[in-house]
C-alpha cells in the first residue's frame, strides 16, 4: 500500500472513530482532547493535499493516539 492510499484508510478510520465517541457521554476535558484531534485531523487533510505524506501521516497518527487515550479511559 502506497502512502497516500494508507493515509486515506487512516482519515477514514478516524471518521469512523470520531461518529463513535460523539455517540457517548463525553466531559468537558475529554471535549477539548476530541477538538485537538479534529485539529490534527484537518492537518493531516492539508498536508495531504500538498502531497508532504510524512507530515500528514503523523498528524493522523497522533489524531487517532488522541482518541485512542480517551477510549482507554
Amino acid at each position: 500500500m502506497d502512502e497516500k492510499t494508507r493515509i486515506e484508510k487512516d482519515i477514514v478510520m478516524f471518521e469512523e472513530n470520531l461518529q463513535k465517541m460523539q455517540q457517548r457521554d463525553i466531559d468537558e476535558e475529554q471535549s477539548k482532547i476530541i477538538e485537538l484531534a479534529s485539529q490534527y485531523y484537518e492537518d493531516t487533510k492539508y498536508y495531504l493535499e500538498k502531497k508532504d505524506y510524512f507530515t500528514a501521516f503523523g498528524c493522523i497518527n497522533y489524531a487517532h493516539g488522541l482518541l485512542d487515550s480517551i477510549i482507554k479511559l
